[in-house]
């Protein structure tokens, strides 16, 4: 079993490195917790909160093309119970360069709101507990 205390990281590609790092800096108040250039053909930026047990790396390559989001359901969902700061979250999303968008899954449409970045890869910001 892997411990509750080890860090996990979730990285992609992207042909848009500092504009994604931006959208999400802005966009869900992450900080630029990392980075690195010229690392072989690689570039990234890693974007989380400092201490936490999870952060973002959005990585780049000189020769190869990332391309879009491989489907409709690559999400990243947060769920914020607190009314005030869940409509905070949803301000500021949407002045980030999210575009809001339709959930593909219908389940999203009740208490959810659905945005993609420069990428296709989607944002749920949830007005509720997890259920987990």
């Amino acid at each position: 079993m892997i411990s509750r205390n080890i860090v996990m990281r979730v990285g992609r590609p992207t042909n848009h490195l500092e504009e994604i790092t931006k959208m999400y800096v802005e966009g869900l108040g992450f900080e630029v917790i990392g980075g690195f250039d010229g690392h072989g053909d690689f570039s990234g930026r890693m974007v989380g909160h400092p201490k936490n047990h999870y952060h973002l790396e959005f990585t780049t390559h000189t020769k190869e093309k990332a391309g879009r989001a491989p489907s409709l359901e690559n999400l990243l969902v947060f769920y914020i119970k607190d009314e005030v700061e869940y409509e905070c979250a949803i301000k500021r999303i949407s002045n980030s360069g999210f575009k809001k968008v339709s959930s593909f899954n219908p389940y999203w449409e009740g208490g959810a709101q659905t945005f993609e970045d420069l990428d296709g890869y989607r944002v749920v910001i949830n007005n509720g507990e997890s259920p987990f």
